[in-house]
């Protein structure tokens, strides 16, 4: 067990203190990421610089190295885009297009739409909210629904977002390509996602209470546009990333929005934005290849597989255990950061497709984050509405269908090609 005490260590210090504090967000998570790296530095036989080495493996290694640069392009593009008023942009889209009279339909498939959009649903939580409250107070629509609708839609695009954190962790380390994740994880909640727009049709019937939007300005929602078609064709992701960010600078500059050093202080402020993700993905590499080089990596998989002899087990496997992480750390980014190289093991152990496996990672993730009452997206819901988080979690009906249809496509093996 000592291999695998580090883990414990960033546990106990994590989420045992956050329940002491009763404040997920009293600990930063990079600071308990940092002081159980060290601890584990502490458990590996050798001198220190041999220590170090094995660290530095884990830290650097070409996966951890690409996805970093990923994750600051992600940033620069995600902030430049914002800078310009693109969000906005998307928001006024996809709001003035809906026909009034599917107004619940409406406002989920424009929840799914931006989030899939600008990569983060945060962002559009913070963005639909406000309007969901709105409507719910013209139209007498219970608010904890209305809320529950928006920040349910939003984890269509946290888990398919091409630009999403949650994808490119999981795609990076199961080693396939952001598209075929892609084309494995849309065949699985896209059905869920076109059973809810039914539901939420039948439910708003009779609702007619239409969305004010702003002027239209299809030019800045072009690069979202762009880096979605681009990635969906296969094109690389550092390249897909590279055009999103010029594009951003060529239509914001031409608009007026902002001038060259704008556009640079923009995408400065992104790059910045992603600093604590940066870092935590280097100490968990770090302080993970420490785990594994002490053995504790195989423990973990005897222990998740024992008993187990076939794909589906070992499917589920990954599932369970992206999902206890994503318990524990209330962050479903961090949850695949940690799970991702363990699910890999397992993966290549039951030769389960690394397309599959990314897939299972994701979902997982996004199902169980959708569940908790202290997670980052339900929170802020909470805050930005004045309603009590735990009011919200029944009406969360697309992360708990997702969950349902993971299962499902683990025992039922869908979608074949994939298996």
């Amino acid at each position: 067990m000592k291999a695998l005490s580090p883990l414990f260590v960033f546990l106990v210090l994590y989420l045992v203190t956050s329940i002491v504090a009763q404040d997920f967000y009293k600990v930063p998570i990079a600071v308990a990421f940092l002081v159980s790296s060290v601890y584990a530095l502490l458990t590996v036989r050798g001198s220190m610089d041999e220590r170090i080495k094995v660290f530095a493996r884990g830290a650097g290694n070409p996966t951890m190295v690409l996805m970093l640069a990923i994750f600051i392009l992600a940033g620069a593009f995600a902030a430049s885009a914002k800078t310009m008023g693109a969000v906005d942009a998307t928001v006024s889209v996809a709001l003035r297009y809906m026909p009034e009279q599917f107004i619940l339909p409406g406002i989920f498939l424009a929840s799914c739409f931006i989030s899939l959009s600008i990569g983060t649903s945060c962002g559009t939580i913070a963005a639909l909210t406000p309007l969901a409250v709105g409507i719910a107070q013209q139209s007498g629509i219970s608010m904890p629904f209305m809320v529950g609708l928006v920040v349910g839609g939003t984890y269509f695009g946290d888990n398919l977002s091409f630009i999403s954190d949650t994808t490119i962790v999981a795609t990076q380390t199961q080693g396939c390509s952001m598209r075929d994740k892609f084309r494995v994880n849309v065949r699985i909640v896209a059905p869920v996602a076109v059973i809810m727009l039914i539901v939420y049709y039948f439910l708003g019937e009779g609702i007619s209470t239409p969305a004010e939007t702003g002027d239209v300005n299809f030019w800045l929602v072009l690069p979202y546009l762009a880096v979605i078609i681009l990635a969906v064709c296969g094109v690389n992701v550092l390249l897909v990333l590279a055009i999103g960010i010029i594009l951003t600078g060529i239509i914001g500059i031409a608009l007026g929005t902002y001038d060259l050093f704008g556009w640079f202080a923009a995408m400065n402020e992104g790059m910045m934005g992603m600093a604590e993700l940066i870092i935590m993905t280097i100490l968990a590499g770090g302080m993970l290849e420490i785990i594994r080089h002490n053995g504790g990596i195989d423990l973990i998989i005897k222990a998740l597989t024992q008993g187990i002899h076939g794909k589906r087990g070992g499917e589920l496997s990954i599932a369970a255990l992206t999902s206890l992480v994503n318990v524990c750390t209330a962050n479903n980014t961090v949850a695949i950061i940690t799970a991702g190289p363990i699910a890999k093991d397992i993966a290549t152990r039951f030769r389960i497709d690394p397309r599959r496996s990314a897939s299972i990672l994701d979902t997982a993730s996004c199902f169980t984050q959708g569940l908790l009452p202290y997670g980052a997206q339900v929170l802020i819901a909470a805050s930005l509405s004045g309603l009590n988080p735990i009011t919200i979690l029944p009406h969360l009906f697309y992360p708990m269908l997702i969950g349902v249809a993971l299962l499902l496509a683990i025992y039922f093996r869908y979608p074949r090609r994939f298996t």
